[in-house]
């Protein structure tokens, strides 16, 4: 870790930070209380994955849609109109538009081989914002002058990377740009992260060994074939199997690489010196 202890977190000139957990828990709302605090310099993964690394796809995604309707083609066609995403921080609705569902296309699914693709899509841009890190700790403070930074990952960042091991070079690379704190929900939390996406299923991006066995046990337990799959119900299966899958490797990911919070502690944040006596804690938990 590069903040050996309470002590040395405290005493830095300039605190650098990556929050990753389960989306829902937290990361984004302390990532824009310390962005308001005019000190922090706020990295955000997806916004990066949807402006820089598939921006072009989300864009082109949405003008082949256009183009089935005659009026908006004929306006493309002869650049009378721009199709582009408003992607922001609070609204990256077209980055999980994109990953989109599979199953029946009448009910707004797509083929599995398409949402396969779109997966490795997905998954080859979280990697290399990842992997941006260091960069943007750089650019923040060269070209604007900030001293802190925090890393606001998505979800999935422990679909991509081996925590038992030592050398993985995405966890390698982060951990070496910032101190990983854990984001962890308690089982009441789980309860309340899958009643809300029950109530309103959004795409997710899985590991491929993941993804193909849920919708092997999907399809066998259901008796369906893939044109037969509802999306939304297919997505609502496997959000409370992905909670679980992912709960252990963000253990180890703290354990190996970092330090962790609670939900609970996370909410209860409210001021950057709040913050920095949290992450104290943790550090202090951990070497203590």
């Amino acid at each position: 870790m590069i903040y050996a202890d309470a002590a040395e977190w405290t005493a830095a000139e300039k605190k650098r930070v990556l929050l990753f957990g389960m989306s829902g828990l937290g990361k984004t709302h302390l990532s824009q209380l310390l962005r308001d605090s005019g000190q922090w310099f706020h990295y955000s993964i997806d916004y990066r994955i949807g402006t820089r690394y598939m921006g072009e796809r989300i864009a082109d995604n949405a003008k082949r849609e256009a183009m089935k309707v005659p009026f908006l083609r004929e306006l493309l066609m002869t650049d009378s109109i721009f199709i582009g995403s408003n992607i922001t921080f609070n609204n990256l609705s077209p980055v999980s538009t994109y990953l989109g569902k599979p199953g029946s296309a009448a009910k707004g699914g797509m083929a599995m081989e398409e949402y396969r693709k779109r997966q490795g899509q997905f998954r080859d841009a979280e990697e290399k914002a990842l992997m941006d890190t260091g960069y943007f700790i750089e650019r923040a403070e060269a070209l604007y002058g900030y001293p802190h930074f925090i890393c606001d990952t998505g979800g999935s960042i422990c679909e991509w990377v081996d925590p038992e091991d030592r050398a993985d070079p995405l966890l390698s690379e982060v951990s070496r740009q910032c101190l990983m704190v854990w984001i962890e929900g308690s089982e009441a939390h789980t309860a309340e992260l899958i009643r809300r996406f029950d109530k309103a299923p959004k795409p997710m991006s899985y590991r491929p060994d993941f993804l193909e066995r849920v919708w092997g046990e999907y399809l066998n337990e259901n008796n369906l074939k893939e044109a037969d799959v509802d999306p939304d119900a297919f997505i609502r299966f496997t959000y409370a199997r992905a909670l679980a899958h992912r709960q252990p490797l963000y253990e180890a990911m703290a354990r190996n690489w970092g330090v962790s919070i609670t939900a609970d502690e996370a909410k209860a944040v409210a001021s950057e010196a709040d913050f920095n006596a949290l992450i104290a804690r943790a550090l202090e938990r951990r070497t203590g």
